[in-house]
């Protein structure tokens, strides 16, 4: 489970929920430019733009679950469970595996226009990083600071949708997603008039009122359309201490308490972490389950330009100010 979305102040930003029953040794990674990646088909990937994000580092090979490039293009993988389908090698394609493609679109473009192309030649192959590594059904966002859109490979083939709302979380199939929202078409942000009868004196008793059938558990499709909802009508100042704590909000809408949602296996789904990415300046934000205060990380010139990845361990335990 996962909920990622967009939001534009005086910057854009990209970020995501991460919920899962368990962690994953993420820490957040910076890739340098020209750091070179080994793909599948033996080729050599080039990393032409820097980049940061959550990922787990495997023999010097990062990871990511979602990451952002110093040119402000960002993308996120999100579970998509038994809708997602991975293929063999197609020779006429451009045949990626689902670990290199955050990778490789980041690394080699700047926004979403320029890797148009690609992705309408894309193929995801059914290739696992390795045997401990399993392979894991996502879909994907990406974002830039003028347009989203959301990939999935279902087995009718690749689909590529645009994305209005900034939103994605998992399933069903984001068109469907898109769609579903027209059935809360009567939801308001402000209370309403009496609509129910002209014969009976009807009063709003207090604030939300207009809001009243917005979704509040924490299935897919009901944190779909409630970050949707919140972000939409979203009114923050512009500054970015202003920015970052609204879009941390709207994450803190869609988040996952422990105990309040069981998998098949008995295990706690929680929101194991929060991101903010801010595009234009290339700023990673995070807080932790464990830690609610946020951590900031910015690219510098010398981690862009390093010839080895940079890792930052994540701060997992609660930083309260005592004031007496």
């Amino acid at each position: 489970m996962c909920t990622s979305i967009t939001l534009k102040t005086e910057d854009v930003y990209f970020g995501r929920n991460l919920d899962l029953e368990y962690r994953f040794n993420e820490n957040v990674v910076i890739t340098p430019r020209n750091y070179k990646i080994k793909l599948k088909n033996k080729d050599i990937l080039n990393i032409d733009y820097a980049i940061i994000g959550m990922a787990t580092v495997v023999d010097d090979y990062p990871l990511y679950a979602e990451a952002a490039n110093e040119e402000g293009l960002a993308m996120a993988g999100l579970y998509f469970p038994k809708n997602a389908k991975y293929f063999e090698e197609n020779k006429d394609k451009l045949n990626l595996t689902p670990y290199e493609l955050i990778l490789y679109f980041l690394g080699k473009y700047k926004n979403i226009e320029e890797i148009k192309n690609d992705l309408e030649n894309l193929n995801i192959l059914n290739v696992a990083f390795n045997d401990k590594l399993p392979l894991t059904d996502l879909h994907w966002m990406i974002s830039d600071k003028k347009q989203s859109i959301v990939i999935e490979q279902m087995e009718e083939g690749l689909k590529i949708y645009d994305n209005p709302v900034g939103v994605l979380t998992n399933n069903p199939p984001f068109n469907y997603q898109l769609m579903n929202l027209n059935n809360y078409i009567n939801l308001s942000a402000k209370n309403r008039e009496n609509a129910f009868s002209k014969n009976i004196d009807l009063q709003n008793y207090g604030q939300g009122i207009g809001a009243i059938g917005l979704p509040g558990d924490t299935s897919p499709m009901s944190r779909f359309v409630r970050a949707s909802f919140n972000k939409l009508n979203s009114k923050s100042l512009k500054d970015e201490n202003s920015s970052v704590t609204q879009f941390f909000h709207i994450l803190d809408s869609v988040s996952m308490v422990r105990g309040s949602t069981i998998t098949e296996n008995d295990k706690e789904d929680i929101t194991t972490y929060s991101c903010c990415i801010n595009l234009n300046k290339g700023i990673y934000y995070y807080k932790t389950y464990e830690n609610n205060q946020i951590t900031a990380i910015k690219m510098t010139e010398k981690e862009k330009t390093d010839n080895k990845l940079t890792q930052y361990k994540l701060r997992e335990v609660q930083n309260i100010k005592f004031e007496n």
